[in-house]
């Protein structure tokens, strides 16, 4: 920088820094700019004063929070200097003067004292609770807590609030540094929640309450509160009586956090906690959101099965009246003409707020519950639904036994639910005749959306109950699938009927598919033919899972289908029939491997000369043909075996650009104006931790995974033949043990470690090395070898890619292990004692766990 240059920044900085006011208010509103340019060279201006002169920062700050008349001002440096005093790499604090930090202190708490507007007295608040959170357990702020019980103990409503949102967040971050006053802390809750007359100060009360006992480890203190669990009741049905929803619902919002962390914290008052919840529920004359968040409480209740699994079952009266209230919910649904006439199945047109909430929370009670609780609820309720003339019944019956066979499907990462979910399934399993003559009959139900719904529940019952479903009722189910393909005059009705066949055929036998090929494929190659997209692209998936299902016996097909499959590939060229070719590269592929290479051999020529051709042309970020494109030249290889060798190299180098991605994560802080933009992108999911907000696009990953797991299967398929890509393989997929956004990425990964050894030994001992020899196994082995067993050291999260990872171990010691050091023995040997270590410790918690009160018979089988 030239010396003009040097001047004229030291000249802005000595106004910025000034004793002028205005100056530093100009930067503020600058930072504030919605101009780029100007933000921009605020933003510099800033990082340079913190750079230069960190205490004449500070100060300017917290002087500006505490005079300027300007209400944005004052916001954005609370905003500002809250970011400066967060214990990250930026940390302002240590670089300042004792003077300047005794200053600091002192002005903030004069600030609590004397800031009138809500909104800054929140940001005032988080302030203070950042740097109180990094120097109150050194007793480097001793003052704050007198003043804090200073503040509760006043006339003051606003003093009181400010207080309470102080304790609630230091009893996050930093709780045990207040047990100590754990008795002060009772007296001044208890006081407030029973005596304040301001519905803000108890909602702050109550949020510091909650925060404090989730700290406390220790059940005794826990249990020191129980006596303000019937204020903290109170607090919420004040507010509703006093018509203050919003209040209300803050409220609520405080109690689900308190349901989903300490559930038993509720265990003596839960018959009085729960019929409060449901009686909101039940309440038509209040707010949509309240009544959404009341069942919300209870659900949340019902999912807490590791510290209060009994606690729900235990109340039967309580279990009907909350499935009635989201039977009720399924109602809330509209014959919209636009369902009739949408172009995609994924068109939720009539679904309301209410419909959307009772079919996931029917999901996510059924998983909660398990079968004996559930099902015969389910059983006592759904018949009269079924038995109304409103079609509006027949369709929340028929959904929500679709939901309670999905809910029971799913399997949590905490594996209780495993045996939750066997033991719905083995319920209804035992009720298959009564569920199946439920579904079956309203295949003929006269209106559209009715049977869609049957449909619908058909397709989900064969993915959950199979094989049984399709062993003993094939010769029902398939023939009305069948019908259901007819109805022209109803696409979507066509379209669902062609995908419950791919539920149905994926769980099917090939003798027990065998009989109605020829039936099943003439109706997909119709509507292949003569349908809408939707319609067509169901049969397409359709036709692929029938093919993989029945294998050799769909070669008597293959002619009359593959033409077909192959003027689709060709001819879907505009944007808008991009998954219709997508689906048809599906099916192609699988197609071609169940018939096998000899029948497929000509044509899969003919396909992958396309598939090369659209891959060497420019597609869209969001073109579904990428992903497809990498599972069909997966399969592909897979049918063809070593022939498909000349094509690696034309496969592989997009393979690799796609395993290598960078998960695309956007980080803003928590009470940033600025939301990430999710309108333009709904595979954008948003989390938010502590005071950050992070975006992460969801469909980057999925690529990510896609070619991982592509990888994995070219290594398993090609053997030595895979040999020439290790060396580019390997430094892909060996840091991806530990990549934690995504744990598909992380099965690909632990899967392929065992598969690029045995390449290697393969190659190495069948003379295809290229020059490599044993040496090369070893230098492989201790590349991956290491890694493998310290991502199992740092405690993988989930239990099943532990499991797979000890079985890559296992493989790639068969593979290598003559070749290992005694010190990497040693190594593997302490990680396994580990991991039987940690095995023991949660057998040993179950079986304490079999000993609480509100153990019953379901967890029994755990």
């Amino acid at each position: 920088m030239d010396p003009e240059s040097t001047q004229l920044q030291q000249a802005q900085l000595a106004a910025i820094l000034g004793p002028d006011s205005a100056p530093f208010e100009t930067l503020i509103s600058h930072l504030m700019s919605s101009s780029n340019e100007q933000r921009s060279q605020a933003e510099l201006a800033f990082n340079l004063c913190k750079q230069t002169d960190p205490n004449s920062l500070a100060l300017k700050l917290v002087h500006t929070l505490q005079v300027s008349q300007h209400v944005e001002a004052r916001a954005m440096s609370a905003i500002l200097l809250r970011k400066q005093l967060t214990r990250d790499d930026s940390y302002l604090w240590p670089r300042l003067s004792p003077s300047t930090q005794s200053s600091l202190k002192s002005i903030l708490l004069a600030c609590v004292q004397r800031e009138e507007a809500k909104t800054i007295i929140k940001k005032l608040c988080d302030t203070v609770s950042e740097l109180a959170s990094g120097i109150l357990p050194e007793n480097g702020w001793p003052e704050l807590l007198p003043f804090m019980f200073q503040c509760v103990s006043s006339d003051s409503p606003k003093l009181q609030e400010s207080a309470f949102l102080i304790f609630a967040q230091l009893s996050q971050y930093i709780g045990e540094t207040l047990i100590p006053h754990i008795k002060h802390l009772h007296a001044v809750f208890l006081h407030c929640l029973t005596s304040s007359p301001y519905s803000d100060v108890k909602i702050a009360s109550l949020s510091a309450v909650i925060n404090f006992i989730q700290c406390l480890s220790n059940s005794s203190d826990r249990d020191r509160f129980q006596d303000l669990l019937p204020a903290m009741m109170t607090t919420l049905t004040e507010a509703l009586n006093g018509g203050q929803e919003a209040t209300a619902q803050e409220a609520l919002e405080l109690l689900i956090e308190l349901a989903g962390t300490e559930p038993r914290f509720l265990r003596r008052q839960l018959v009085d906690v729960v019929g409060s919840m449901l009686q909101i529920a039940e309440a038509e004359t209040l707010e949509e959101g309240t009544r959404h968040l009341a069942i919300e409480f209870v659900i949340t209740l019902a999912e807490a099965r590791e510290r209060a699994p009994g606690m729900m079952r235990k109340l039967p009266q309580f279990i009907s009246r909350l499935f009635a209230i989201l039977m009720h919910m399924l109602l809330d649904i509209e014959d919209d003409p636009a369902w009739h006439s949408t172009e995609t199945e994924d068109e939720e047109a009539g679904e309301t707020s209410n419909y959307s909430v009772g079919q996931e929370c029917l999901d996510r009670l059924s998983i909660a519950l398990g079968g004996n609780t559930i099902v015969p609820v389910a059983s006592e309720q759904l018949p009269a639904y079924l038995g109304a003339p409103e079609w509006q019944k027949h369709h929340a019956a028929l959904i929500a036994l679709a939901q309670i066979a999905e809910g029971c499907s799913k399997i949590s990462e905490n594996c209780d639910a495993i045996v939750l979910m066997a033991s719905t399934l083995q319920v209804m399993i035992k009720n298959l005749e009564q569920v199946v003559n439920m579904v079956l009959n309203s295949f003929q139900d006269p209106h559209p959306r009715v049977r869609w719904a049957a449909i619908n529940a058909v397709g989900q019952l064969s993915t959950d109950l199979g094989p049984e479903l399709q062993n003993q009722y094939h010769q029902r189910v398939l023939p009305a699938l069948a019908v259901a393909m007819d109805d022209f005059q109803n696409p979507r009705v066509q379209a669902h009927a062609a995908s419950a066949v791919l539920n149905f055929s994926e769980n099917c036998t090939p003798d027990i598919l065998t009989p109605y090929l020829d039936g099943i494929v003439s109706k997909l190659l119709v509507l292949l033919q003569n349908g809408k997209q939707m319609v067509q692209e169901g049969a397409l998936t359709a036709l692929a899972s029938v093919a993989d299902s029945s294998q050799e016996h769909f070669q008597k097909y293959y002619d009359a289908v593959m033409p077909y499959l192959k003027a689709i590939l060709v001819n879907a060229t505009d944007k808008s029939n991009r998954m219709l070719r997508a689906k048809a590269m599906e099916c192609i592929s699988l197609v071609g491997m169940a018939v096998g290479k000899d029948k497929f051999r000509d044509d899969a020529k003919q396909v992958m000369e396309v598939l090369m051709s659209l891959q060497g042309s420019q597609m869209e970020n969001d073109d579904p043909t990428t992903s497809y494109m990498l599972q069909a030249w997966a399969r592909l290889c897979k049918c063809l075996g070593q022939d498909f060798l000349p094509y690696m190299s034309f496969v592989m180098p997009p393979l690799l650009l796609s395993a290598q991605l960078k998960p695309d994560v956007t980080i803003t802080s928590a009470d940033s104006d600025n939301e990430i933009d999710e309108s333009d992108d709904e595979s954008m999911e948003t989390i938010t931790l502590g005071d950050k907000r992070i975006g992460i696009k969801t469909s980057v990953l999925e690529e990510k995974a896609t070619a991982c797991n592509m990888l994995c299967c070219y290594a398993d398929e090609l053997k030595e033949g895979f040999f020439p890509w290790i060396d580019q393989v390997a430094p892909t997929l060996v840091p991806l043990l530990k990549f934690y956004f995504h744990e598909e990425v992380r099965k690909a990964a632990v899967s392929a470690m065992p598969e690029l050894l045995r390449s290697a030994k393969l190659a190495v001992e069948k003379g295809l090395a290229q020059g490599h020899n044993e040496s090369y196994i070893k230098q492989l082995s201790d590349y991956i070898v290491p890694p493998l067993v310290e991502a199992l050291h740092k405690v993988e999260p989930d239990t099943e890619i532990c499991a797979s990872m000890l079985d890559a171990l296992n493989e790639c010691l068969q593979i290598s292990g003559p070749l290992l050091g005694e010190s990497q023995v040693r190594s593997i040997v302490d990680e396994i004692k580990q991991v039987i270590t940690a095995s023991s410790s949660r057998k040993r918690e179950r079986a304490e766990r079999a000993k609480a009160e509100d153990f019953d018979a379901e967890e029994e089988n755990y």
